[in-house]
C-alpha cells in the first residue's frame, strides 16, 4: 500500500512540473501568436527548415526582423550578409534578444528568443564571412520582417479586413503607434496570389493589411477600435462601391488576447445595434500585395473614395 501511494505521489508530481512546463511554454501566453504545424515544428520542437525554401534568405529589404511568435525584435537588417549557405545569416543581434544554448547534438550553439524561447537556429564563430567573425544561422519561419528600422523592443501584429485595402492602410497607418502597414491578401485557398486573381473572387481571399504595432504606444484594442470605424462593418462582402467577397470586412486574430479583444468589442457594437457582418477569424497566410499598391493614397497624394472616419464606440 505504501509502495502503491509513493508510486501515485510521483506520478502526479511528474504531471504537475509537465503542466507548469506547458504553461511556461509560449503557446500559453495569451499575447504569443498562435503557429501553425511548420512552425510549431521549427519554433518549439527545434526543427530545421529546409534548405534554401526560407523567405528571408535573399531579402536585402532595410527592417528588423522580429520573433515571429511574440514579436521582440531581435536582427537588424543592416547586420544581415550573405552566407551562401541556404538561411539568413547574421553577424550581429539585437543587444538582449537572442540567448544562446548548448545544441542538444552537444557540438553547437542554439539560440533562442530571449523572450518567449522560440527556437531560431544555431550560431557560429571563426568562419570569416564577415570581420565580426560570426554567424546567427536562423530559420525564415521563425522570425517576421518589419520593413523599417526599428528600436529594441517587442512588437505586435494585426490582420485586418475591411474592403480595399488602399483605404485602410492609409488610415490605419497614421495612428500613433503603428510602425507599419502592408496590403495584402488572407483567408484564402491559393498561395501568392495576385491581385487579378483574388479580383475574380476564386480564390477565397480577403483584401487586408497586415499592421505591425508597439503596444507600449497604442494597443491592439485601440487598432481594431480604429478599424471599426474607418470602414462600414456592417457590410457583407462589400464597402462602399465595392463589391465581391475579397471586400468582406474580417479581423484575423494571431492569439488568444486579440480574439478575446475582437469579440468584445464587435459585441459592443451589436448592442448598439449594430447589424455586424465583421467575420473573426484565425489567421493563416498572409500574402503581400504588388509593391505598385502599397501606400497608395501617400504616393498619389489623394484621399480614399470608400473609407472614412465614423464614431461608433
Amino acid at each position: 500500500m505504501i509502495l502503491m501511494m509513493k508510486t501515485l505521489y510521483s506520478f502526479a508530481l511528474i504531471i504537475i512540473l509537465v503542466t507548469m512546463g506547458n504553461t511556461m511554454n509560449g503557446q500559453e501566453d495569451k499575447r504569443y501568436n498562435f503557429l501553425n504545424e511548420y512552425e510549431a515544428y521549427v519554433i518549439e520542437n527545434k526543427g530545421t527548415e529546409t534548405v534554401w525554401t526560407g523567405r528571408y534568405t535573399n531579402l536585402k529589404e532595410d527592417g528588423t526582423y522580429i520573433c515571429k511568435q511574440c514579436g521582440q525584435a531581435l536582427f537588424r537588417s543592416g547586420d544581415k550578409f550573405d552566407s551562401h549557405c541556404g538561411w539568413p545569416g547574421f553577424d550581429d543581434e539585437i543587444t538582449g534578444a537572442i540567448k544562446r544554448v548548448p545544441d542538444a547534438d552537444g557540438m553547437r550553439t542554439e539560440i533562442i528568443c530571449s523572450n518567449c524561447g522560440g527556437h531560431l537556429g544555431h550560431v557560429f564563430e571563426g568562419e570569416g564571412f564577415t570581420a565580426k567573425n560570426l554567424r546567427h544561422c536562423v530559420n525564415s519561419v521563425s522570425v517576421d520582417f518589419v520593413s523599417e528600422e526599428l528600436e529594441k523592443g517587442r512588437y505586435e501584429t494585426a490582420i485586418l479586413a475591411g474592403g480595399c485595402f488602399r483605404g485602410v492602410e492609409y488610415y490605419l497607418q497614421k495612428m500613433e503607434g503603428v510602425r507599419s502597414v502592408v496590403s495584402g491578401y488572407t483567408g484564402g485557398h491559393v498561395k501568392n496570389p495576385s491581385r487579378r486573381e483574388v479580383c475574380t473572387g476564386r480564390t477565397g481571399h480577403a483584401e487586408a493589411v497586415k499592421v505591425v504595432y508597439d503596444p507600449g504606444k497604442v494597443s491592439y484594442e485601440d487598432v481594431v477600435r480604429t478599424f471599426l470605424e474607418i470602414h462600414d462593418p456592417t457590410q457583407v462582402n462589400r464597402q462602399g462601391p465595392d463589391l465581391g467577397e475579397q471586400y468582406r470586412s474580417g479581423i484575423f486574430y494571431m492569439n488568444e488576447y486579440q480574439r478575446e479583444t475582437a469579440e468584445k468589442l464587435l459585441n459592443i457594437l451589436r448592442e448598439k445595434g449594430y447589424d455586424i457582418a465583421t467575420e473573426l477569424t484565425r489567421a493563416g497566410d498572409f500574402y503581400e500585395t504588388e509593391n505598385y499598391h502599397q501606400d497608395y493614397y501617400f504616393e498619389k497624394g489623394t484621399m480614399p473614395y470608400c473609407h472614412g472616419y465614423a464614431k461608433r464606440f
